[in-house]
């Protein structure tokens, strides 16, 4: 069993602290938690967060490095659509369903992006509902809000 490493770090939406193998990025989440001390975290866990501070900076639009988490068929599915989602843009959780294929699936199609581990990185701030309301957000609605002006905010200052 591979040893696994965590890495806190601070953003403008609070401490995301990393989670993974030296191969592999199973956690990507908010907390309130003190830091604790760990062992020295592998390469990959510094590359994931220089990602995301370059995603915080605006100089980043798009993560490659190795993830996966534990899921279903279907979770896994609607992870791989949240993925495909660009940058600065927005779709529906019925759109989704839609994506893979189920548009019955629509409250599973919600539950599941609850439960995606890797905030940011695999989009599920993307997803609003089908009236643009911003709805359900593990991280809090007002996260959800920021990450999505930020998006918006470097898409504009980019035409500039």
């Amino acid at each position: 069993m591979e040893t696994i490493y965590h890495l806190r770090i601070d953003t403008p939406v609070g401490p995301l602290q990393i989670s993974g193998t030296a191969t592999c990025i199973g956690e990507v989440t908010f907390t309130e938690d003190p830091p604790v001390d760990v062992a020295p975290p592998p390469a990959l866990l510094l590359d994931c967060a220089q990602q995301l501070l370059e995603y915080f900076k605006g100089d980043r639009k798009v993560f490659d490095i190795p993830i996966a988490q534990p899921g279903t068929a279907f979770q896994q599915t609607v992870w791989q659509q949240l993925q495909t989602i660009p940058y600065g843009q927005t779709i529906s959780y019925q759109q989704l369903a839609h994506r893979i294929h189920n548009p019955r699936s629509i409250r599973a199609v919600g539950t599941t992006n609850g439960k995606n581990r890797l905030a940011i990185i695999i989009p599920c701030h993307r997803v609003i509902g089908s009236d643009g309301t911003l709805i359900g957000y593990g991280g809090g609605l007002w996260r959800k809000r920021w990450l999505l002006a930020h998006e918006r905010t470097d898409l504009f200052t980019g035409l500039l």
